[in-house]
C-alpha cells in the first residue's frame, strides 16, 4: 500500500516536520523502485526536506543524493523508451514549475541547491561550492546566486563573489546583503548603482524609477561605500539624511551607532543603541558593540541587564557570546576568552568576536596571540579598532617597525582620521628619539579634531615625560572646561601628584571617582596618594602582603604555568 505523497507535502507546508519525517519513512519504504522510480525519487526529496528542516543535515544530504541517483536511473530509462513516450515525458517536465518537486521528474538543480545548503550549514564551504558549481548559471535563481556569492566570499574567491553579487542586483536592486557585500569588497557606489534594472515597463517607466525621485536607495549605497572606505564622517552624514526620511529606522540607527563606536564617539553611540532598544527591545544586531561601550563606561548594571535580556531573546547568536565575554572579562579572563571563541565558532565572519579576543589576549599579556586575533578581524573588515589593537600588540612585543607600519596603514586608509594620526604618534612616543615627531602627530590630531580627548591625554603624557608639567596642566585644564571626563581628572591628579601638589591631586582623584566609581586608575592613584599624605612610602609592601607572600607561593607557580 502506497503512502500519499501529497499528505507528506501538506505536513511540510504546515511546519509539522517531525510528523513529516516519520511519514517520510513510510513513503520511501512503500514504493517499489522498479515499478515507480519517479515516485521513489520524489518521496526521497520530500523525506530529505523533513530532515533538513529538523537540522539533520548529514542525513538530509544522504537522502537527497539517493534521490538524485534514482533521478539519473529514470533519465536513462527515459532515453531508452520509444520516441513518442519520451516526447510526452519531456513535454510534461517542461510544463512543470522549475521550483516544483512534485513533477514526474524532480528538479535536479533544486536538489543540488538543497545539498549545498546542508553542506553550508555544516560549515563545509568547499563541498557546498562543488554542488553549486554543478548548477548551470542560467538555471540559478536569486537565492542560488546569493548563496553562491556568500560561499565564494567565505572561500576568499573575491572576483567570483563580486560577479554573483552583481548578478543578484541585476535582477533585484533591493537585495541589501548584496549591496553591503559589494561595498565591503571595494566596488564603487557608481558601479553598484549602475547594476539596478532600467528596462522600461509597459507604462514606459523603468521598474525602479520611483527611487530616482527620493534617491534613498542610491544614497544608501553611497553611505555603505563611504563606510567601507573608512570615510566615517561621510557615511554618518548620509545615514543622518536617510534617518530624516525614515524616522526611527532601526537598521540605520544601528549602523550609525556601530560607526560611532568604531570612531570613538562612545556617548553618542550609547544614546543610539539605547534609542534602538526603546524602539525594538528584542533586537540582537550589534548588541555586543553596545556591551563593549557599557564596559568602557563601567556601567555594569546596564551591562548585566543587557546580557540577561540577550540570553532570554536568543542564546545561540554570536553577539550574545561576545556580550557574555565582555561581562566576564573582569571576573574571569579565561572564561571570557572561551565565550569570544564560541562566538567565532558560531559565525567565523563575526568581527566583534575577533576584536574581543584580541583585547582579552592583550589584557592577559599575550600580545602574539592578540596580533593573530586582530589580523583575523582585519581580513574580514578592517576598521580603526583592529589597527589600534595591532599597534598596541606590536608595541607590547617591542616590534616598533611593525607597529609603525600598522599605524601608517591606518593613516593611509583613513587620511582624515585624528585617531589614525594619534596611532602614529603613539609609536613614535614609545622611544625617546621619536618624541618630537609624536608631539607633531598629536598636535595634528587635535587640529583635525579639537575635541579628541585621547590625543590631548597622550600629548599631556608626553609633556610630563619631558618635564613640562606646567604645559600638561594647562592643556588638561583647558579640556576640563568642556569635558566632564574621569580620565582627564585622573591624568591631572597624576601630574599634580608627581609635582607634590597632593591636595590638588586628591581633589581630582575624588572628582574622577564621582564621575566613574569603577575607575581603577583613580582607585589605585587615590590609595597611593593617601599613603603619601600619611608619610608612608606608597611602593613599600604592606605587612599583609608580606604575610601572604610565602603562603601564596603555590599560587604564583600555578599562575606562571598558566601564563
Amino acid at each position: 500500500m502506497d503512502v500519499p505523497r501529497d499528505q507528506l507535502s501538506v505536513l511540510l507546508d504546515h511546519g509539522l516536520h517531525s510528523s513529516a519525517q516519520i511519514l517520510g519513512c513510510f513513503a520511501v519504504s512503500s514504493i517499489n523502485l522498479e515499478t515507480n522510480p519517479h515516485m521513489k525519487a520524489e518521496s526521497l526529496v520530500l523525506y530529505g526536506d523533513s530532515l533538513f528542516r529538523e537540522k539533520e543535515y548529514r542525513r538530509a544530504i544522504q537522502i537527497y543524493k539517493q534521490a538524485l541517483q534514482h533521478h539519473k536511473i529514470l533519465l536513462k530509462q527515459t532515453a531508452a523508451t520509444p520516441t513518442a513516450t519520451r516526447s510526452a515525458l519531456s513535454a510534461l517536465n517542461r510544463s512543470s514549475s522549475p521550483n516544483s518537486i512534485n513533477a514526474s521528474l524532480i528538479n535536479e538543480n533544486e536538489v543540488k541547491f538543497k545539498i549545498a545548503t546542508c553542506h553550508s550549514s555544516l560549515g563545509e564551504n568547499r563541498a557546498a561550492l562543488a554542488e553549486m558549481e554543478g548548477i548551470p548559471s542560467k538555471s540559478r535563481n536569486l537565492e542560488m546566486n546569493l548563496t553562491m556569492a556568500k560561499l565564494y566570499r567565505n572561500s576568499r574567491h573575491t572576483r567570483a563573489a563580486i560577479g554573483c553579487f552583481k548578478e543578484c542586483l541585476r535582477n533585484c536592486p533591493y537585495i541589501m546583503e548584496a549591496i553591503i557585500a559589494l561595498a565591503e569588497l571595494g566596488v564603487s557606489a557608481k558601479d553598484i548603482i549602475s547594476l539596478f534594472p532600467q528596462t522600461p515597463t509597459r507604462t514606459g517607466r523603468p521598474p525602479f524609477d520611483h527611487f530616482d525621485s527620493s534617491r534613498w536607495l542610491p544614497r544608501y549605497v553611497e553611505a555603505r561605500c563611504c563606510i567601507a572606505l573608512n570615510d566615517y564622517k561621510g557615511g554618518l552624514e548620509i545615514f543622518s539624511e536617510l534617518l530624516q526620511r525614515f524616522p526611527n529606522n532601526v537598521h540605520i540607527l544601528l549602523e550609525m551607532a556601530k560607526v560611532k563606536a568604531v570612531i570613538g564617539k562612545n556617548d553618542e553611540a550609547i544614546l543610539d543603541f539605547e534609542n534602538v532598544r526603546s524602539i525594538d527591545p528584542y533586537v540582537i544586531t550589534y548588541m555586543d558593540e553596545y556591551a563593549m561601550l557599557l564596559k568602557l563606561k563601567s556601567d555594569y548594571s546596564k551591562l548585566n541587564k543587557l546580557v540577561h535580556d540577550l540570553l532570554n531573546i536568543d542564546p545561540t547568536k554570536p553577539e550574545v557570546f561576545v556580550a557574555l565575554s565582555v561581562l566576564w572579562e573582569k571576573k574571569d579572563e579565561r572564561g571570557a576568552l572561551s565565550y569570544a571563541e564560541k562566538s567565532i565558532r558560531i559565525d567565523e565572519r563575526h568581527v566583534a568576536g575577533y576584536i574581543m579576543k584580541g583585547n582579552l589576549f592583550l589584557s592577559m599579556n599575550r600580545p602574539e596571540a592578540a596580533v593573530v586575533a586582530y589580523r583575523g578581524a582585519q581580513e574580514l573588515r578592517p576598521d580603526l579598532r583592529s589597527y589600534q589593537g595591532l599597534v598596541r600588540s606590536y608595541l607590547a612585543l617591542s616590534k616598533i617597525k611593525e607597529a609603525l607600519y600598522a599605524a601608517r596603514e591606518a593613516m593611509k586608509a583613513m587620511p582624515q582620521s585624528a585617531k589614525a594620526l594619534k596611532l602614529v604618534g603613539d609609536v613614535h612616543a614609545s622611544n625617546t628619539s621619536g618624541r618630537e615627531k609624536a608631539k607633531k602627530f598629536y598636535e595634528s590630531a587635535l587640529r583635525l579634531e579639537p575635541g579628541f580627548l585621547g590625543a590631548a591625554l597622550a600629548l599631556a603624557e608626553l609633556h610630563v615625560m619631558e618635564g613640562r608639567n606646567g604645559d600638561a596642566v594647562i592643556l588638561l585644564e583647558r579640556y576640563l572646561k568642556d569635558w566632564a571626563d574621569d580620565s582627564l581628572h585622573v591624568k591631572l591628579a597624576q601630574v599634580f601628584a608627581s609635582t607634590n601638589m597632593l591636595h590638588d591631586a586628591l581633589s581630582h582623584y575624588q572628582a574622577a571617582l564621582r564621575i566613574n566609581i569603577e575607575n581603577e586608575a583613580a582607585k589605585i592613584g587615590l590609595d597611593r596618594l593617601e599613603k603619601q599624605m600619611k608619610g608612608v612610602d606608597p611602593d613599600a609592601p604592606d605587612d599583609d602582603d608580606e604575610d601572604n607572600e610565602v603562603d601564596d607561593a603555590d599560587g604564583d607557580q600555578e599562575e606562571a604555568e598558566l601564563l
